[in-house]
């Protein structure tokens, strides 16, 4: 029991009590932390009181004074954020030299400088630096060549932030970073006729790759043709001379030369598939046939008073 009590009693103190405490401390103005990337400013009937920048732990009775308890009561703390903020401004409206109508995608930094002058000099030093880099985009960018708008935009971010810098800074609102990150047409009848001479173009160049590609392969394959048809008439003509060389050395040896000539002969009546007949020797048979097969001959060539 003892021990539920004391957790009860030690999270009451530490999550209620402390807190409680120390932000009554803080609402008397005996001390405030000041973070990272913040700045505190002091203001007690008008009068700025103390401007703390620097992150930590102030005791605001040795910085402000007596006016400590009372500045968070009769007076106000503002709390501003110093730390570096982006702003991009869409399609700002300029003419090119040749009158085309362009459109500028203008991206830049900004952070605050001087507090004071960032919550005193101007009611609203965001929007009126915003308005401040579109009039001098605007401004100074109008009437360029279209060439030097499509290809100089580091050029014409320095133009800009040169333009912008000095007047941003009396706000207590510094300008950092300027960038041109996106130059195009606003006519949409103008971006239809340049896509379609885009899409006309490569056309035009994908055609003149096919012939190219095609003129090449006609040069390959005429020239594979070519020396083709020269190697085919050199084997030609190779050949009889290697056939004729080959009969030269046979015919040194007779017998060589007869028996391969009886075997060429054998070979050629062989693949003439032509009837042939085997007579023995000292018999009439062959005499016969050759009386049977000249008889009709010499009857076809007769005169017609013959055969009557």
């Amino acid at each position: 029991m003892n021990f539920i009590i004391a957790v009860f009693a030690t999270f009451f103190a530490l999550f209620i009590i402390v807190p409680m405490f120390f932000g009554l401390v803080r609402a008397f103005g005996f001390y405030t932390i000041v973070e990272e990337g913040r700045c505190h400013v002091y203001v007690l009937f008008g009068k700025v009181l103390a401007v703390l920048d620097e992150p930590g732990i102030y005791f605001l009775w040795l910085k402000l004074g007596l006016a400590a308890p009372i500045v968070n009561w009769l007076g106000k703390c503002h709390v501003l954020d110093l730390r570096l903020d982006q702003t991009y401004l869409r399609s700002q409206p300029v003419n090119s030299e040749e009158g085309a109508p362009m459109g500028i995608g203008i991206w830049y930094e900004m952070f605050i400088s001087d507090p004071v002058s960032y919550l005193f000099k101007n009611a609203d030093p965001r929007g009126s630096l915003s308005a401040n880099v579109s009039s001098a985009t605007v401004r100074t960018l109008s009437n360029l060549p279209l060439a030097e708008m499509l290809e100089n935009r580091h050029a014409m971010s320095l133009t800009v932030r040169t333009e912008v810098s000095p007047k941003s800074n009396e706000w207590g609102y510094k300008l950092g970073s300027v960038y041109i990150r996106k130059v195009h047409f606003r006519d949409v009848g103008m971006i239809k006729q340049i896509e379609a001479k885009v899409v006309n173009r490569l056309r035009q160049v994908t055609s003149a790759i096919k012939q190219d590609g095609a003129n090449q392969v006609s040069i390959i394959t005429s020239t594979a043709e070519r020396q083709a048809a020269i190697e085919f008439a050199k084997a030609a003509a190779m050949r009889p001379r290697i056939v004729g060389e080959a009969l030269q050395k046979i015919s040194t040896d007779r017998e060589i030369l007869d028996t391969m000539f009886e075997i060429l002969e054998t070979q050629n009546i062989i693949a003439g598939e032509a009837r042939v007949t085997f007579v023995p020797r000292k018999s009439d048979l062959l005499t016969q046939l050759l009386v049977a097969d000249t008889a009709p001959q010499a009857a076809a060539k007769s005169p017609p008073s013959l055969k009557k």
